[in-house]
């Protein structure tokens, strides 16, 4: 049973940045944010918040759903285009100094309101940096989405074999992952046999499954909105000593990554750590990406692990730490754990082994 969570107190934490903005109101657009601020999990809702009063908006699909999932905010359930209703409603409300999510607004949408004589001002991430520190109700989501993702991994690699192809192991993964419970994917699961593995983000094929391929499995699935994200890499079948020796580093770097993860370090220092050791060993050029991200209702959300990224690391944050090695028609190794950052440490949440394991 997953805890309760206070949306109140998360729109209240929001509007203590009103003042700051000069503006009378919020017009939250971006769907994780209005789910994070009300827990609605429909595909078309919006959300105007005052210091008086919180209007949450929806088309007719919704109108039962949002009536059980956003209870204490008075609902509008209109038809078309959102821009007239939310005019109609800020007028009502006699606001016209209203804070939008500029990363979400499209520029016809927002001459859409200055037309309708709203005075839109710009606010950047106030809400996804509340989202970086992580309640205890979205603890459980999260270490309840990696359960499902760490047992879907015991299952896909006792049915690896030779011959089935990246297409139908992770579609057997995504399928394994759904039939432990996940809502849904936490995105296109990544599957890549032998060479393909050199790509970081690999598109499955029909390429077939052959001994002495080295395996990548980057996947996850949402639990309750919040997603889990682990990679994996296993050999099936005697792999190239090249390959074994770069998996080895490949974990160093990743284990003194998770030991450099405690709150009030930066994104930044954590993939130091791991690009040095990485880089000791000659393989500077082929890590290729940042160390990780944070993770929660989004994929990809703060903070960021990458060089030189100032973000400081909260407590209760939880990012993911993923470093990897990537040689071009040989093949490539990528670790990854998601990290719950406390005061003195990071909190390994994947259950999975990390040892090199040879199907």
């Amino acid at each position: 049973m997953i805890g309760v969570v206070d949306h109140a107190g998360r729109r209240l934490r929001l509007l203590a940045g009103l003042d700051d903005l000069d503006a009378q109101a919020f017009l939250i657009t971006r769907l994780p944010n209005v789910r994070y601020l009300t827990g609605f999990s429909g595909s078309n809702g919006q959300l105007i918040l005052t210091a008086q009063d919180g209007v949450f908006l929806t088309d007719g699909r919704y109108a039962v759903q949002s009536g059980r999932e956003v209870p204490g905010l008075t609902r509008q359930i209109y038809s078309g285009d959102m821009v007239p209703p939310i005019a109609r409603t800020l007028a009502g409300l006699v606001l016209k100094r209203v804070a939008f999510e500029s990363g979400d607004m499209t520029y016809k949408t927002y001459s859409a309101f200055l037309s309708a004589g709203i005075e839109l001002l710009p606010a950047a991430d106030l809400v996804e940096s509340l989202r970086w520190v992580k309640e205890p109700a979205e603890v459980e989501c999260l270490d309840a989405a990696q359960s499902i993702a760490d047992q879907a991994f015991e299952v896909i690699t006792a049915k690896l074999a030779e011959g089935i192809t990246e297409k139908e192991a992770a579609l057997e993964l995504d399928t394994t992952m759904r039939a432990l419970g996940a809502d849904g994917l936490a995105f296109d699961t990544i599957m890549a046999f032998g060479e393909s593995s050199a790509e970081p983000h690999h598109n499955p094929t029909d390429r077939p499954l052959a001994r002495g391929d080295i395996v990548k499995m980057d996947f996850g699935c949402v639990v309750s909105g919040y997603h889990s994200d682990m990679t994996r890499t296993v050999g099936f079948g005697e792999v190239a000593s090249r390959l074994v020796d770069i998996y080895e580093i490949v974990r160093r770097a990743q284990e003194a990554g998770v030991r450099a993860v405690r709150a009030g370090v930066t994104g930044g220092a954590v993939d130091e750590v791991t690009r040095d050791i990485i880089g000791e060993a000659g393989y500077a050029d082929a890590y290729r990406h940042g160390v990780g991200h944070g993770v929660g209702l989004e994929i990809h959300e703060g903070p960021s692990l990458r060089s030189g990224s100032g973000d400081v690391l909260p407590k209760g944050s939880v990012v993911t730490v993923e470093p990897g090695i990537y040689l071009d028609k040989v093949g490539g190794v990528r670790i990854e754990d998601m990290v719950e950052v406390k005061a003195d440490g990071g909190r390994v949440i994947p259950a999975t082994t990390k040892d090199f394991v040879v199907l």
